[in-house]
This record gives structure tokens, sequence and C-alpha cells, in this order.
């Protein structure tokens, strides 16, 4: 809801052109002071001054005019930008480039907001702006949450930190945010951006009127706000919009807008296991033994501080006892199909091979007594990559899981440190994570060379960069909501697991790693293994299987997360179909639940679509059925092909060895038939799903180089199409070079009439 303009009275700039430009009372130079000391002109002022309260009263409403006018320009197709003021250490220029023929392929679109109703405020050490906000919007995003799915009435301090109970306070507090009106908005600053999300009225604002909350109904705590208004500390920002047709199109248009989403390999897709910290290299031979014995997969094994010769600050070198032949453990793993992935912080110990060549490039304060290297100088990112390239790149490791660049403040070095750079202090910590991911992104990109790795923190246009956020928090419904929430603004998520109290929540947990971007056991502390529980053992060995068998209809979701924008896991609310049912609608004030009678949003948290056409819904432990809610249209039981149901909510029984899939109507999904590594042109079976027809663009590369970018790729072509007998009939052909094709096929029909 806009302001309508051609209400507004004259200005009132008290507070903007008389309080910010006071003349001093006492003038020492004037020629025409009075023997008192004060000047005439003061004296009137002073006047004024004390019939200040009459000229609010009578002016409350038109203080919108201290703000200036924020002007846009549109940059590209859907996309719109206004600027004021200096940002600071540019947050963008670490992401990737616009896929512009892709954002072109949106289409366009108008400007969401009416004219003269976005405004902005330079002040004495902050800059805020206001934007319009609809009485009935909702608005999803800001970065990585584990609460929740809607903003709306809530104010969140955006900063990079362990999740806590401050709200914004969380590893990716990405400024960006989603109507569901169409539009999305980014706040680009490196600065903590402090948004108030319909909440906080200006006097001048429309808004409802009073309600006594004695004798009224519907008093509400929090009073709908007809704007979001945002604020740093610091001299400016920039602000992008994007459009879409629906929010999915929105989310396309941002993603692509940083280049689109990663390609992983195809190893960081299989599944990881994470070594006890103090493992040597004869443990981690051992493990893999263990691993085949009891006929587990694996593909990638973590090393965790103990690989190093001082950890909390790092050495980055080897230590000598665990690992005295380095390159000889990384190629005899790498010979039997396993990959290496190294822990490491950022803050360099004194003991460390490249302090001294290092330590000219790091800040004034330490963490853990360890130097901080300022990596915004190219100098400090050479002395790393160097190192890392000669001690660990250069012997077959493949990449890096980087902790500790979210702490606490107590950890971490504080807002007055001093970087050599030049740059703040807060901007650094803002963007220190998502600095680290784009230099090491960089540097593997140069060696066309794929990586995947983790990291403890991010921000804007990750997007483009081979990582995945991970969390010391574990709470298990806030690890799915992550997941979901992840996918609102170019983040991805693992809601790894380490542990469990029984073997019902340690299958639970597994479940729900298998149906994520990272499959990955962390047992750095636990030493737990995948069959610590042997009740469930043989589950939690066909769940990995499972998702190992998705790897094409997987893969393919990354490359459309890639081409076209689209998060191969993804939030509900991005479901073009998804619509909460009647029964669903708010309940009214009472006074336990909802003693305020505070606005009220349904939010599905609890489940997620995993590409195209899968609807994950995690069972926690303790629960003997599982309520899902389904999007309009038909749905179907993965396993079975069995009728689930169309635009309600059901209940399902919930079954120990499955998590609860769910696929559209028209569904192809395929599969590998074989797990076996030897076959180059591995076997496929193709799932069709309900009634309808439908194609299916199968991608395949070579699953570890960027030469994709090059053309370097295969696009099979799957169609399910009915016969004039009824029958279904499945066909297959290339619409590109045949290099990467699957080997024979087998169509499946799941749903029988």
């Amino acid at each position: 809801m806009s302001i309508d303009e051609t209400k507004a009275s004259p200005p009132f700039t008290f507070q903007r052109h008389v309080y910010r430009n006071l003349i001093p009372l006492h003038d020492t130079t004037s020629d025409m002071k009075p023997s008192n000391g004060l000047h005439p002109l003061r004296i009137r002022f002073i006047i004024a001054l004390l019939s200040l309260p009459c000229a609010i009263g009578n002016a409350q409403h038109t203080l919108i005019s201290d703000m200036d006018l924020l002007r846009w320009e549109k940059v590209m197709l859907g996309v719109w930008k206004a600027s004021f003021g200096e940002i600071g250490l540019n947050p963008r220029d670490y992401a990737g480039a616009p896929n512009i023929e892709a954002i072109k392929a949106l289409g366009d679109g108008l400007f969401p907001f009416a004219e003269k109703s976005t405004y902005s405020l330079l002040s004495p050490g902050r800059a805020s702006i206001r934007l319009p906000l609809d009485a009935t919007e909702k608005i999803y995003g800001l970065g990585l949450e584990f609460e929740g799915m809607n903003r709306r009435s809530n104010v969140y301090s955006l900063k990079v930190d362990h999740y806590g109970g401050t709200k914004g306070y969380t590893h990716a507090p990405v400024p960006f945010y989603i109507s569901n009106r169409g539009y999305g908005v980014l706040i680009n600053s490196p600065r903590r951006v402090k948004i108030h999300v319909g909440i906080g009225n200006r006097k001048d604002s429309q808004k409802p009127a009073p309600i006594d909350r004695t004798t009224g109904t519907n008093w509400s705590a929090r009073p709908l706000s007809d704007a979001i208004e945002a604020s740093v500390q610091g001299g400016g920002m920039e602000i992008f919009v994007f459009i879409g047709q629906t929010p999915l199109e929105v989310v396309q248009r941002y993603n692509l807008f940083h280049g689109g989403g990663v390609i992983p390999p195809k190893w960081g897709l299989g599944f990881w296991h994470r070594m006890h910290t103090q493992s040597s290299d004869k443990d981690v031979l051992q493990e893999i033994e263990d691993f085949q014995a009891h006929d587990f997969p694996l593909d990638v094994i973590g090393l965790e501080p103990g690989w190093q010769s001082f950890a909390y600050p790092c050495s980055f070198d080897w230590d000598s006892t665990r690992f005295p032949d380095p390159k000889a453990f990384v190629q005899t793993l790498d010979k039997k199909g396993i990959k290496v992935n190294l822990w490491e912080n950022p803050y360099v110990a004194p003991t460390s091979s490249m302090y001294d060549e290092m330590r000219h490039f790091t800040g004034s304060h330490t963490v853990w007594l360890g130097e901080v290297p300022d990596y915004t100088l190219p100098d400090a990112q050479a002395v790393l990559l160097r190192h890392h390239q000669k001690n660990h790149l250069h012997i077959g490791v493949s990449g890096y899981k980087i902790d500790e660049v979210d702490g606490y403040d107590f950890w971490l070095w504080p807002d007055h440190a001093i970087f050599p750079s030049g740059h703040d202090a807060v901007e650094i910590r803002q963007l220190y994570g998502l600095i680290i991911q784009s230099m090491l992104d960089v540097h593997f990109r140069q060696q066309n060379r794929r990586t995947y790795g983790l990291v403890r923190s991010s921000y804007i246009g990750a997007t483009n960069l081979n990582f995945v956020l991970y969390s010391d928090y574990y709470d298990h419904e806030g690890y799915v909501t992550a997941l979901a929430n992840a996918s609102l603004s170019g983040l991805l998520w693992t809601p790894e697991i380490r542990s469990a109290k029984s073997g019902e929540e340690w299958i639970r947990r597994f479940q729900s790693v298998c149906f994520s971007p990272l499959m990955m056991l962390n047992a750095w502390a636990s030493g737990t293994k995948p069959w610590s529980f042997p009740e469930v053992t043989d589950m939690v060995r066909n769940n990995i299987e499972l998702r190992q068998k998705l790897l094409p209809y997987i893969y393919t979701a990354f490359y459309n997360y890639h081409k076209v924008g689209i998060p191969p896991f993804r939030a509900m609310v991005l479901e073009d179909s998804h619509a909460v049912p009647d029964e669903m609608a708010p309940a009214s004030m009472d006074d336990v639940d909802n003693p305020f009678s505070e606005e009220q949003r349904i939010e599905v948290t609890d489940q997620f679509m995993m590409g195209p056409s899968i609807l994950v819904a995690p069972v926690f432990a303790g629960q003997d059925e599982r309520t899902i809610v389904l999007p309009r249209g038909n749905w179907f039981d993965f396993y079975t092909g069995t009728f689930m149901g169309n635009g309600e909510i059901i209940k399902i029984k919930s079954k120990l060895e499955e998590i609860p899939l769910l696929v559209k109507d028209g569904a192809i999904i395929p599969m590998l038939s074989s797990l076996e590594k030897t076959a180059n042109t591995p076997p496929l079976e193709v799932r069709h799903y309900g009634t309808k027809e439908n194609t299916f663009n199968l991608y395949n590369d070579d699953g570890v180089s960027f030469d994709y970018a090059k053309g370097d790729f295969s696009i099979t072509q799957l169609v399910a199409k009915q016969g004039t007998d009824g029958k279904f009939k499945g066909t297959s052909s290339q619409l590109t070079n045949d290099e990467y094709t699957y080997g024979p096929i087998v169509w499946r029909w799941m749903t029988v009439e």
C-alpha cells in the first residue's frame, strides 16, 4: 500500500533543516551581540522552539517529506536498482556475474511500487530506507533461519553470528526478502542491516485506528504497519528489486543475478563421513575397511582439527605423527574412489609455515591468539592459496570445511579492530565467510576442477559458490525449517547428523540428511558410525542407497539451479500450486495460545520440495503419524504409486524404514538401476507417476570439471506419452552430444488404474 502523495501537507522541515543546523546560542563574533551574549535571532529561535509541540501537532502526518525519494534505474529485465551514499566493501564483488540471457528468458514486468512511495534518509552515522507494504502481504527470506517462515511483524538484526536468541543473528543473515506479491528486495550492504518488517508505525503512515485493549476486540500488540523500514550504521546502501510472476520467479531472478546456482561434482552428492578429530591415517584406513565390511557406501572422508600440527588457531600444516606421508595417504584414498576434505578455521597460529609471510596482512586483534588475515587483500589471498595448493590441493585434497567464521563476539575480533586494507572490522566480519568461499571458488575454477565444501557463514550472492552451510545448532525440526528457508536466499544447507538418543531418532535424522544438499555424518566428537544403532542399520543403508540411486534426478535439479535459478531443495511457498487449506486458518484470540491476537500466518516449515516433482516430509522421533499439506494437483506415494490426495491436508501412518516422499502427477523420476561404480554408462530405471503425460530433460556431464560451461554435457529427453490404447509408453532421445549418456533405460509405470 503506497502513500498518497496528493494528500500530503506542506513539508514539515524543522527536524531536518533546522535542528541539524543549529547556530550556537552564544555568538562571540557578531557585532549585534547584546551585553548578555544572546543574539536577537537566537531569542526568536528559542521562542520558536518553545512553540514546537503545537507545530508538531499540526503537521504530524507530513513527516515523510523528511526523507528523500529513492531514484530507481532499470539495470536489466525485471531488476531495478537504487542507491544513496557510499556502501563500503561491496558484497556483490564476491558473487558471480549475472546470467543476463537466463534473466531475459524470464521476461519482464512492472516495477512493484507506486511512484513516490519509496524513501531513503541519510543522517549522521545511519542510512535508512522505507518501502511500502500492503496489509495482507506475506514476507519471506532474510537468510538462514531455524524458526518459522513468514517474517511479517518482526524486527531482525541481521548479523553474522552463531544462531542465538536474537532474531537475525545467524550464520547467513542475507538481507533479501520476498513478497508473495511477486517481488523481492535485496539491501546490498556490508553492514548489519536492522529491518522492521511491517512493524513500527510512523506518525504520518497509513495505519488502523487505535483499539482500546480493555473494551475493544482484536487489539494487537504489533499493529500493522504500511512499510518495511531498514537501516544500517554507515554511509549508504544499494537496493535491488527483483520481480516475477510468482515468488519462485523472484528467487530465480535473484539467483541468476548472482551467476546461477552451483553444479556440485558428483562425488559431492555421495555419502560424507567426518572422522573423530584425533584420528590418524591408520584410523581412517580402518574406518574405510569397516564401511566396506558393513556394506556402506563412502565417497568423502572429512578430517577434523587433528589433521593439523596445531589447531585453534590453525597451522594448516599436516601433523607428522598422525599423517607422516600425506601425499601417499590422500592418493591411497583417491584410488578407492574416496575424496578428502580438510577442516580449518582462518586464524593463523605462530607455528604455521605460512605465519611469517601472512602476518604482514593481518588485523590488529587475534582470534584464539592467532592472526586474522585480511582476505580483502590480494596479497593475503596469494599467501593462503600458495600454501594450500602446495600442501593440500596438489596432492589431491578435494576441498575444505571452513569453520568459526560466524562466532560470538567474545571469540572473534571487536568492531573497533583495524585491518591493513582500511576496511571496517564490522564489514569484514559480516563478509568473512563469503570472501573465503569466493577466494577458494575462483582458485578451483582456474584449475578447471570442481569442489564442494562446507562453511559456517555466508552472505549476499553465495548462490554461485560451491559450499553448503552447517551449524552446531541441533534441533531436528529446526534443521528442516532451515533447509527450506535457505532456498529463499540463494543458500544450501545440510541437516548433518552427529548423534542420537535412540535408534528411532538416528534413522529419522539420517532420512533428513539423505534428502538434503549434502549427505553427511559428522562424527568429529561423537565417533558414531552409520551402524551405531544396530536395530536400524539396514534402514540407514537403504536410505543412503536410495539417495544415491536418485543421483540422475538430483544432479539434473542442480543443473536447473545453475541454468535457470530454481533451487534444487526449496520451501513450499515457492510452489505455484501451494495454497493453505481453509482448515488451517488462524485461530481467534484466546488467553493461552494467542493472547495478543497478533497477526498469525500459517507456515509449512516441516516439508519441502526436492527437484521438480518430489515432496519430502521428514518424520521426527516420537511421531506415529505425519500430517502433510498437499499443494493443488494429484499426488502419489513415491514407493507404491498410490494416490494420496489433491490440495488438502492428509495424515499418514509413519513407517520407521521410510521417509514420506510424495510425487506430482506426471512426474518422471530417473534413477540408477545399479550403484556399481565400474559402469561408465550405468543403466537407468525411469519411473512415471500418475496419469499426466510429461517430459523430463535429463542432464549429465563429466562430473568433475567446469567443461559444462563450454557446452560439454549431454541432455537426454525422456518422454512419457499415452497411446491410443490408453497405455503409457516411454521414449528417450538425445538433444545434445551423447558423450555422457546413461546406459539402457527401463521404464516403470508406478500408477495403475
